[in-house]
């Protein structure tokens, strides 16, 4: 193989497009926050339409927890972030995760 073939070769590999893998991002029941705040970050972080955030929450009102959505690993880090931020400004312990899907 001569050295222009492996260049050729080595290019190919290069340009090979990736699809990002994708996180869940959950938010799980607790005693303390309030249903109005869960459905407020629905739809203000997670772009959720009232009817969505609202049967969202409920489900993670009836179960343990419920996933909002998938993103990619960066986008969903930082869901969580503000999520979490937002909730500590308001006193609320809720707990969000990042899990791979």
């Amino acid at each position: 193989m001569g050295t222009a073939e492996k260049i050729k070769n080595k290019t190919k590999t290069n340009n090979e497009i990736r699809i990002p893998r994708l996180y869940k991002v959950l938010i799980y029941n607790d005693d303390f926050t309030t249903m109005d705040f869960v459905v407020k970050i629905l739809m203000v972080v997670f772009s959720k339409n009232n009817q969505e955030a609202y049967d969202i929450m409920m489900d993670v009102h009836n179960g343990s927890y419920a996933v909002v959505g998938l993103y990619p690993r960066d986008i969903a880090m930082t869901k969580k972030e503000i999520v979490t931020s937002m909730a500590r400004e308001e006193g609320f312990p809720l707990k969000v995760e990042v899990e791979p899907e």
